[in-house]
């Protein structure tokens, strides 16, 4: 004060939040002094992540990184955590999964708790994190995939890649799934990284995938698997291929198996290769040098015929044919497809022409989608996102969207990285700039009772330590990284240990 020598704080020099709050009146609360109202008000907001896959991580890595008091509570439906990154990337792709480091140093934090083991939508609804929460960040991904709403699609033989994915990296939903390798030629629509990771997986040698973490079923599975050629079809053609060079070249580079390329799909492509983008430009000079190279000649004509892959282009599935009896898939009916325009954007429309392809398995791989968490979140069915700016959820002050959900299934880790970033960048402005809601919020004190009256048993990071350490060692037994538990009653038994 002016002639006293004592300092006095001004509420212009508060943070934005705060000055609001005493300009509404609010002079104190009972039981707090003045630092402590600003502890909770301003330096310890109490943030919810739903998922725990790249996009809920990078989330919250962001938010403890720029914000030096957040709370941050990330609830996820699986026992276990890191989503797509355990669930999705392929067993013989170990240095893709090293992200987990990071994420367990974020999940190690005293200001982040792992909430495992709890449904979203069903055994706690987003308005109740909402009015226990300062913010909601909505991250749980595309869980569902595209359907071909095709003839003959419900048939034994036919499923999703999806849900073959989830089968041998041990996704408990799909543990129980048992595909029928029994045939010689298995059929994968589309022409994505998931469509090649699928058919590496059915082709590569099981005594490779016996060194990674692929589950024990499915490696029994493979083992029996009589499939000696798989399709990877798509309905337009060479230059709108979606999957990279990576993938390409080790399907190239597979061991046992050999390329099937028709030279004369890449036959008038010389001119668009040279205009091309650079990764473009060189994923088509690859898949050209591929296609003209001359077939490695058999050492031993006695030597069976190795296995092999192909790509079919301008073909769009019409229609599953059943066995005789209808018991299972034998084959698939195709349109044959052609061009209107050109470049990455070529539409493909049907020349009216067909084309039968005997087969035992058909994998679809169109592409994901997400789908409704509660039904008071805004949700665009026809795009399968929450509608956002900035991942910001329109019309719902306090709730944002990061990773797929936010933008569509689309991009690579580094691309969820910098988009889930950039949303909890946009938090934590709408935080400075007292957007959020005002007042106290307690977090998961107030969720804990609701999951506890309802029977549901959160599992902690500390539990998934337990569950690692199981996985590790089963793992080591075998020559393996990790056996990864599929049952959840058996997860949960090891936790209660």
């Amino acid at each position: 004060r002016p002639g006293t020598g004592k300092r006095t704080r001004s509420t212009k020099r508060l943070p934005l939040g705060l000055q609001k709050w005493l300009e509404a009146g609010h002079r104190k609360v009972p039981g707090q002094g003045f630092r402590q109202l600003l502890s909770t008000l301003e330096l310890a907001p109490h943030i919810c992540v739903v998922g725990s896959g790249p996009a809920g991580f990078y989330t919250a890595q962001h938010l403890l990184k720029h914000h030096p008091r957040a709370q941050v509570d990330i609830y996820e439906k699986q026992l276990v955590p890191f989503g797509l990154v355990r669930f999705g990337v392929a067993p013989d792709h170990p240095e893709v999964k090293n992200v987990i480091n990071t994420f367990t140093q974020t999940a190690r934090s005293t200001r982040c708790a792992f909430r495992g083991n709890v449904t979203v939508g069903r055994d706690v609804s987003v308005s109740e994190l909402r009015e226990a929460y300062h913010a909601v960040v909505l991250s749980y991904g595309a869980e569902d995939h595209n359907i071909l709403g095709i003839p003959g699609e419900e048939l034994p033989g036919v499923i999703s890649a999806r849900d073959f994915v989830g089968w041998y990296n041990g996704l408990p939903e799909n543990r129980k799934l048992a595909p029928n390798l029994n045939c010689d030629t298995a059929l994968i629509l589309g022409q994505g990284n998931v469509a090649l990771d699928v058919a590496r997986i059915l082709l590569t040698p099981t005594e490779l995938l016996e060194k990674t973490d692929i589950t024990a079923e499915a490696l029994k599975v493979l083992k029996q698997s009589q499939v000696k050629r798989v399709w990877i079809v798509g309905r337009r053609g060479p230059l709108q291929v979606a999957f990279t060079i990576k993938e390409l070249r080790e399907m190239i580079n597979l061991p046992g198996s050999q390329p099937l390329l028709d030279p004369a799909d890449f036959s008038s492509l010389e001119e668009s290769i040279k205009e091309a983008s650079r990764p473009r430009k060189r994923l088509l000079e690859l898949l050209v040098r591929t296609a003209r190279k001359p077939p490695e000649p058999k050492a031993d004509s006695k030597v069976t015929t190795p296995r092999a892959w192909g790509l079919r282009f301008l073909r769009s599935p019409q229609e599953m044919l059943p066995s005789p009896n209808g018991s299972r898939v034998v084959g698939i009916r195709l349109a044959v497809m052609r061009l209107e325009g050109s470049d990455e954007n070529a539409q493909a429309v049907p020349t009216g022409e067909m084309e039968d392809v005997p087969c035992g398995l058909v994998l679809s791989s169109v592409g994901y989608k997400s789908r409704s968490i509660d039904p008071t979140v805004p949700f665009d069915p026809k795009l399968g996102v929450i509608p956002n700016s900035e991942g910001r959820v329109l019309g719902a002050p306090g709730l944002y969207c990061s990773g797929w959900v936010k933008r569509g299934p689309t991009g690579v880790i580094a691309t969820t990285m910098n988009d889930s970033f950039l949303t909890g960048q946009a938090l934590l402005q709408d935080l400075e700039a007292g957007v959020l809601p005002l007042g106290p919020k307690l977090g998961y004190s107030v969720i804990e009772p609701l999951l506890k009256n309802r029977g549901v048993q959160p599992v902690s990071f500390k539990d998934w330590e337990k569950l690692d350490a199981e996985e590790v060692a089963q793992g080591q037994a075998v020559g393996k990284p990790r056996e990864k538990l599929v049952d959840p009653q058996q997860m949960l038994q090891i936790i209660r240990r």
